[in-house]
């Protein structure tokens, strides 16, 4: 590490991704930069190691917060207006092992409001710019953190996958981007979409620092139950020998620019001696109206506590205890977090539970099914994140239906709870980021970690 063999201080790191961040103001990445505090923990982590004492393993590393993670430091908003201002009695699960190990929090990062969109053009904030072209959008959720990372800003930053949200903005940008194993990180402090499907994960720009932060915020936490006890089962990761790409994803909706992205992806593969399956999985066509049903019920319930009554912002025009509640509300909320709430309640009516809600929860189950089944014939599967590079600012806005099909490809794998590896995969001719992911079986998470990094070494040879 060059801080703690002092080739480098910390506090020259800090100083210069503080700088980045500036120069990359009209990029519109961070909500709120955490200059005071981050300076303060630089200088301390300096004095250390003049001490000679020892320091974490990610000491004096700037990193960057998505803005739904609760942190004491600064104003947790989700980007979101019905959010201002809130300022986190708590850190974290994720924001206290990162700083256990001497990480350094610059700023919070810009979302789509409450984590509800595919491009950040719903924060409250505005829209984030895609880091090769500024008329593209950045992805979303995590618009913010990908571009921070793909702009060499900070060396790492948190995001969060309900649907995509990590994936997706890591390959319109070109970054890595990991949605681990359902229950691999703690949710605990991070503010609730669909608790469900809801994983914790890292933008970074190599699969070793991915590999060393799912090492150091992985692991059972006592206040998220749906924690698993360890980051991966076994040690002991076998060469993988057959992977499968699925050809229910190859189809004219797909651009050509990703589609020869995976053909050249599976030529390297074949070259190494890996046996390419075709897969036939014809439940994933029913996973992007299933996760529209579920997730906005999940939603519907997880918003419920944004009143104007206990935090957050109240409608300085009301007049009684229901106006409250209403104003503040519709207020408060950007259209598409209505819109997912509208969706939720009806479809958690009565009336309308059974025909939706219930027949969705059963075809998820056959979704999980249909993964475990392909498993048994592959060690990985390798698909686009999404049929579309990154597309206009205000291409899609208005019509949220064609947003919502931009993450036909990345909802089954939150459905089915398994990992997923954004990597990058080479431009277009225009320079936008191309990316493919790689799925692994439930706790495959280190094994598929390895395996990109082997694809990339041959992809660079």
């Amino acid at each position: 590490m060059r801080i703690a063999s002092k080739e480098i201080s910390a506090v020259s790191l800090v100083k210069e991704a503080l700088g980045k961040a500036k120069k990359y103001e009209d990029k519109n990445i961070f909500v709120s930069l955490n200059e005071e505090n981050a300076l303060r923990k630089a200088k301390e982590i300096d004095e250390k190691i003049a001490r000679g004492e020892k320091v974490g393993r990610l000491a004096g590393v700037p990193y960057a917060l998505k803005d739904n993670f609760l942190s004491k430091e600064g104003m947790t908003t989700a980007s979101s207006h019905i959010l201002e201002p809130f300022e986190s009695p708590i850190d974290s699960t994720t924001v206290k092992k990162l700083e256990s190990e001497g990480a350094i929090m610059i700023g919070r990062t810009n979302l789509d409001s409450f984590a509800h969109g595919s491009s950040t053009e719903n924060s409250y904030f505005g829209v984030t710019k895609n880091a090769r072209s500024d008329e593209r959008v950045a992805g979303g959720s995590s618009g913010g953190s990908a571009v921070a990372v793909a702009l060499d800003i900070v060396e790492f930053a948190t995001g969060t996958d309900t649907g995509g949200s990590i994936r997706q903005p890591a390959s319109f940008n070109g970054v890595y981007g990991f949605k681990p194993t359902y229950g691999t990180i703690s949710r605990y402090g991070v503010v609730a979409m669909a608790s469900s499907t809801d994983c914790i994960g890292f933008f970074t720009k190599s699969t070793e620092d991915m590999d060393l932060l799912m090492e150091i915020c992985s692991g059972q936490d006592e206040n998220d139950l749906t924690t698993l006890p360890d980051y991966y089962l076994d040690s002991k990761i076998k060469p993988a020998k057959k992977v499968g790409i699925i050809k229910d994803f190859d189809n004219d909706k797909v651009d050509e620019n990703i589609k020869n992205a995976l053909k050249e992806k599976v030529e390297f593969l074949k070259k190494k001696g890996v046996e390419i399956v075709e897969l036939n999985m014809p439940t994933l066509k029913y996973a992007l109206a299933v996760y529209y049903i579920i997730v906005p019920a999940e939603v519907a319930s997880n918003l419920s506590r944004y009143d104007g009554i206990r935090y957050g912002f109240r409608s300085s025009e009301a007049k009684d205890l229901d106006e409250i509640y209403s104003k503040t509300r519709n207020e408060g909320f950007m259209t598409e977090n209505k819109r997912r709430i509208m969706i939720g309640n009806f479809v958690l009516s009565s009336g309308f539970y059974d025909a939706y809600y219930l027949k969705a929860e059963k075809a998820r189950t056959k979704i999980i099914e249909e993964y475990e089944n392909a498993f048994k014939q592959v060690d990985f599967i390798i698909t686009p994140v999404s049929p579309n590079p990154a597309f206009k600012i205000g291409e899609k806005v208005n019509d949220p239906v064609s947003m919502y099909l931009e993450d036909v490809m990345s909802v089954p794998i939150n459905l089915a709870g398994v990992p997923s590896l954004a990597i990058p995969a080479g431009k277009t001719k225009e320079g936008l980021s191309l990316g493919l992911q790689i799925v692994g079986p439930r706790r495959s998470d280190k094994a598929l970690l390895k395996f990109a990094n082997e694809l990339k070494e041959e992809s660079d040879a």
